[in-house]
């Protein structure tokens, strides 16, 4: 069911006066335009008819921008379907790294740098707890995907992992994890561990910037929590592929939860989880909320899902062998193991009975449908004229 709103709709209506009330970076209001003119007749399209009854329906093209509600669906699904291939067959762990809010001025002027430091540090933790003989002692592999937002649109960069519940040892076989695979490492001492490696990491960067790193703020980092959180272990792939698919390419609201966008302002669903993860609206100026969200417009080239260890584009025939030992079935080349409609030819909305094939392509800011049909229909009638001399 299509949403009643959509940020698109929120761009075109309040676009032009949070242009004018905030210095919007150029990058950043390419992507809203990206945004607002997703699917519309501005980005060009196509024309589809039933090859049963002759139905004729425009389709116009997506924007396929990363941070666009309507384009990730397509682009989650080609990438979990990879992932199948590299499935093992064990238990899958959640970790998520979460930096304290006194970083968050950091993040917003060096986003980019930021967010590397949390990467490098959250998976250095991983790795150093995997090495150890005390936890595990093997190489670990895992995925790290990036999200910065609460809620409530406000600046909380975190990092989900997921983790296989086991390694590869020194000769070269699987290590199970310890404790029957109920948790992965202990998340206390990881904190302190991934505080660490994060505050020598932050240090280095201030420092080649130019910037002390004062008592001050040293103060508020050791005085504020740094949470590791670990989720119950998964079951095995399919849960993990579950998971994946809710997250990976998940952006900082979604079309589904704007409730209005009435007299200048915008009010959203949220959830609460101070109370209980309670669902509550929010109401903020539309200038606000878009202010907020550019905060989650990564910068551009930015890696927001990254993989390690074992499970690095490097190690593809470490991972095959270890299906082998695990019995993993080996994928059939070409073949499709998780796919949505927009990989195969659409059903016809009309007839319900035969496909839609595209019959005709149109570039940005092409003539009105009814023209395009005028087109159509003329091309069928010259065609049918030199069929008949």
């Amino acid at each position: 069911m299509k949403p009643q709103f959509e940020i698109a709709d929120i761009i075109r209506r309040y676009g032009k006066g949070f242009y004018l009330q905030y210095p919007v970076l150029d990058y950043h209001k390419r992507v809203l335009n990206a945004l607002e003119n997703c699917r519309t007749s501005a980005l060009g399209g196509h024309v589809e008819q039933c090859d049963e009854c002759g139905e004729i329906h425009i389709s116009y093209n997506s924007c396929r921008n990363r941070h666009c509600p309507k384009c990730q669906g397509a682009q989650r699904d080609r990438w979990i379907e990879s992932r199948l291939s590299e499935a093992l067959n064990c238990k899958y762990f959640h970790n998520v790294f979460t930096i304290p809010d006194c970083l968050n001025y950091y993040c917003l002027h060096y986003p980019k740098q930021m967010y590397n430091l949390l990467f490098k540090s959250s998976k250095d933790t991983l790795e150093c707890f995997g090495n150890d003989e005390k936890y595990l002692g093997a190489e670990i592999g895992c995925i790290g995907i990036l999200h910065t937002w609460g809620q409530k649109l406000d600046l909380h960069p975190h990092i989900h992992y997921i983790v296989p519940a086991g390694g590869i040892d020194k000769t070269g076989n699987w290590r199970h994890t310890r404790c029957e695979g109920k948790y992965l490492f202990p998340v206390k001492a990881m904190s302190v561990v991934f505080r660490g490696k994060f505050i020598e990491l932050l240090k280095a960067f201030l420092q080649s910037k130019g910037i002390d790193f004062t008592e001050a703020l040293r103060h508020e980092i050791y005085r504020k929590d740094w949470v590791v959180y670990a989720k119950r272990p998964f079951g095995g792939a399919g849960q993990v592929i579950e998971y994946l698919g809710r997250y990976t390419h998940k952006i900082a609201i979604s079309n589904s939860r704007i409730q209005s966008i009435d007299n200048g302002n915008v009010v959203f669903k949220y959830k609460d989880y101070g109370d209980e993860g309670k669902s509550k609206t929010m109401t903020l100026l539309a200038t606000e909320f878009l202010r907020r969200f550019c905060l989650h417009i990564l910068p551009k080239g930015f890696r927001k899902i990254r993989h390690y260890g074992i499970l690095s584009s490097r190690n593809k025939k470490k991972i095959r062998e270890l299906q082998t030992k695990m019995n993993v079935p080996e994928p059939e080349k070409d073949a499709v193991v998780y796919i949505r409609s927009d990989f195969k030819a659409k059903r016809c909305p009309c007839c319900g009975k035969g496909e839609m094939h595209i019959i005709m392509s149109f570039r940005a800011n092409a003539p009105p449908f009814l023209n395009i049909l005028d087109a159509l229909n003329n091309k069928k009638l010259e065609q049918k004229d030199s069929l008949t001399r």
